[in-house]
């Protein structure tokens, strides 16, 4: 009887869940634009059953056996907010569910750059900037350096961009601290950099926009963490993994005929990924200089190149990555004249690991192998531009190898130690062949190898509402087996052959960083930091020439040092839709390189680069977004800067630049963006950006006149996948300097581009749009 008693007693208990329904719970995950979220986290509740699930690469997420009729599902994604839904069955036994998420606010996106870590950009104690994959294809422009322009202090050594521009006139600047072709700050792809080693300039046309899923600028010195590129900053491309079959293209057509196509696609199946990304692009351009300047040896500036970049990775176990990538990429440039051309064939290989052992220990990993090859002609253009004579046929042969190491620790719940190291060694030489009336006159060959060791690390510290960053690198920097070797063929060398001595040196890279939180809305930042950059090869060893400039080489160049101070404030209000950061610089740069007029009544006119002694950059950058509603929003920038020589002990025969505004540094940049975007409807952007006046050369005898541009862009979905659109950049036509080089006649100017328009398609698969 007891046992009888004990299963009606089970059986009454357990009867109410055998009837019990069971629910089908399933639903796509979406952003504002529409865009499918994968590996986002899913969990469903009812009463005290829980259960959780990632979404696959469609935004899906299923959970086919819930024992209820109703309950909650809470999503959760990196970069949005957390979304909480209520749902019901009913007797349907299915629930169908779509869900969107909304952007974390500006302060709550995660960047990588400032401290080599994730960290929330309310949380970095710098000035940092994030573009996402909707802002950049918010921007009219094409060339992705054009995109990064929208960031005040981003600006090339030259205002012309990437479409036309030489090469060698490509080195990024931040904050003023440019005064040469070689780029103040580090340029990276996941970690892996894009400077070239020999010439400290940068192939933008290298990057492929598809495969991009953001860009980081972060602004003052970070050397500390990054070594000798990053004096004024870090420039960071994070670019997209596969999770499942995916595509994403865009193809267009503009005026002066130019096609652009840029496509990512990957797929993973089981722990394998595997992606492929290519950008290819050609202009016929236009002719640079002004039309009441112009002769029948002026011909349009243009370009054409094609990168192609392959991806494999593979799991490991649950948080561990290993990947290998290729890369090859050319190009070709006519400079403004028949004989003035330069072309570059790159071949690079790259290996990574990243693996996080436990809950506290990660390890990064990233080596890298370089080939290239870089040519260039120089000529001398007759003062009535008329006719033009071949004067330097350069050959610039380039290895690079190189690796990174970092391991990540964290300490508790509020600290994270960092340290790590790396390595990078080039060898470059010039190879020149000089012609004078058409003849081959002599051949010289410069160059030498460079070798960068640096070792760093670091301590970030949180607690309560302090954050507080402590980092300290020593780089050892060396060139060796260094010389100049002429050979002559129909003339005489100027200088007999040298051999240069080896030359090294130490340099040590300290960086405090405090963020302190006063209240919901406002917090105050703080640094303080030394950097510095080591003379390139380029730098060292070859010469250049631009119009009717001729810049000579220096091997006896020493490192800039650069001393710095930051103080900011960030503040949000409007339930964070109004986001404002301000942030005060001062730098100090001893020994900085800048290309000093040793002769200016020459023909060509005669520069030298020389250490001149210290610059002092000081200003005020600020940076400003406003969220009108869902689908309009408003960003701003603006930045001050004062960049002057301070300190200058003057050659015998030259002129003193003591006082003077250091060479293509505006003191104005202001940038504004308005765009409204609803998938359902259509995306439209307006952009205008104003450039101060500033000047093109070390005695400021040549400026360059201040100006303002705008661009326009305007898209519509044709289908869920497809979209069509139409941009134009510099449409009020403002033909702006460009260049201003001294002449036998007075000067030679160089212009900017016309309107350029373009209409094209964007392509995303899985759908960016409902």
């Amino acid at each position: 009887m007891r046992n009888i008693t004990l299963a009606l007693f089970l059986f009454a208990v357990a009867l109410p869940s055998m009837f019990a329904q069971v629910t089908r719970v399933e639903g796509i995950l979406r952003d504002p634009t529409g865009a499918v979220i994968s590996t986002a986290e899913a969990v469903v509740r009812a009463g005290s059953f829980q259960v959780s699930a990632k979404t696959d690469a469609r935004g899906h997420f299923i959970f086919s056996a819930v024992p209820s009729v109703s309950g909650t599902v809470e999503v959760r994604a990196a970069g949005f907010t957390n979304a909480r839904q209520t749902w019901s069955a009913g007797s349907s036994g299915t629930v169908s569910l779509e869900i969107v998420l909304q952007p974390a606010s500006p302060g709550e996106r995660l960047t990588v750059s400032a401290s080599r870590t994730e960290m929330r950009l309310s949380e970095t104690p710098g000035s940092t900037v994030l573009l996402s994959t909707a802002d950049m294809a918010a921007t009219p422009a094409v060339r992705i350096d054009d995109v990064l322009r929208q960031v005040p202090g981003f600006s090339l050594f030259r205002r012309s961009d990437s479409r036309t521009a030489n090469a060698s006139n490509q080195g990024v600047s931040l904050r003023g601290l440019g005064g040469t072709a070689s780029s103040r700050a580090a340029v990276l792809e996941d970690g892996l950099p894009l400077v070239d080693a020999f010439g400290g300039w940068v192939y933008w046309d290298r990057v492929v926009r598809e495969e991009l899923s953001s860009v980081e600028v972060f602004r003052g010195g970070a050397s500390n963490l990054y070594g000798s590129d990053a004096l004024g900053g870090v420039v960071q491309f994070i670019s997209r993994q596969p999770q499942g079959p995916a595509l994403s293209l865009e193809t267009t057509y503009g005026n002066e005929r130019t096609p652009d196509l840029s496509f990512w696609t990957g797929t993973q199946t089981g722990s394998w990924d595997l992606s492929l990304a290519s950008e290819m692009f050609r202009t016929d351009g236009f002719i640079i200089v002004p039309t009441w300047q112009r002769g029948s040896v002026d011909t349009a500036a243009n370009s054409e190149d094609a990168t192609v970049d392959v991806n494999i990775g593979h799991q490991l176990g649950d948080k561990g990555r290993v990947f290998a990538r290729g890369n090859f990429f050319t190009e070709f440039r006519h400079n403004g004249t028949p004989i003035q051309t330069n072309d570059t064939r790159m071949a690079e290989g790259a290996f990574g690991i990243d693996k996080q052992f436990n809950a506290n220990d990660s390890l990064t990993l990233r080596t890298y192998g370089l080939v290239l090859g870089y040519n260039q002609n120089f000529s001398s253009v007759a003062a009535d531009r008329e006719s033009e004579s071949l004067t330097d046929f350069q050959h610039v042969p380039e290895q690079v190898g190189g690796g990174a190491v970092q391991w990540t620790h964290l300490l508790g719940s509020h600290q994270t130690l960092i340290g790590g190291g790396d390595l990078m060694e080039v060898m470059g030489a010039s190879d020149e062949q000089f012609f004078s009336a058409g003849a081959n006159t002599r051949d010289n060959a410069s160059g030498g190898r460079q070798r960068i060791l640096g070792l760093f690390g670091e301590d970030l510290a949180r607690w309560q509402d302090w954050t507080v960053i402590l980092a300290a690198r020593v780089d050892d920097w060396s060139n060796f087996n260094a010389s100049s070797i002429c050979t002559p063929v129909a003339g005489a060398c100027p200088s007999p052959n040298l051999l240069y001595p080896e030359r090294s040196d130490l340099a040590f890279s300290p960086r405090l960083s405090v963020l302190r939180t006063l209240n919901r809305n406002v917090a105050l930042t703080g640094s303080i930091y030394r950097a510095f950059r080591a003379p390139t090869l380029n730098e060292l060893y070859r010469t250049f020439r631009v119009a009717n400039v001729l810049t000579l080489n220096n091997p006896y160049l020493n490192a800039e040092r650069l001393t710095g101070a930051e103080a900011g404030m960030n503040f949000t209000a409007l339930d964070r839709k109004l986001d404002l950061r301000g942030t005060f610089f001062w730098s100090d740069i001893v020994d900085p390189v800048q290309n000093v007029t040793i002769n200016p009544s020459s023909s060509p006119v005669l520069r030298e680069k020389e250490n001149v002694g210290r610059i002092r950059s000081r200003g005020v950058e600020m940076d400003g977004v406003v969220h009108v509603s869902r689908d309009i929003q408003i960003t701003a920038g603006y930045e001050f800067t004062a960049a002057r020589i301070v300190n200058y002990t003057v050659p015998q025969g030259e002129v003193s630049l003591l006082g003077n505004e250091v060479a293509q540094v505006p003191r104005n940049v202001f940038t504004w963006e308005a765009r409204y975007w609803n998938p359902s409807r259509l995306l439209l952007s307006v952009e205008g950006r104003f450039v101060g006046k500033q000047f093109d050369d070390d005695q400021n005898q040549y400026p360059l006149g201040r100006f303002y541009t705008m661009d326009f862009e305007i898209g519509r979905n044709l289908t869920r996948d497809l979209e069509i659109f139409a941009a134009a950049e510099n449409i009020l036509d403002e033909r702006y300097e460009v260049a201003n080089t001294p002449t036998a006649n007075g000067s030679l100017f160089n212009i900017g581009p016309p309107i350029l328009y373009r209409i094209g398609l964007r392509l995303n698969f899985p759908s960016e749009r409902p």
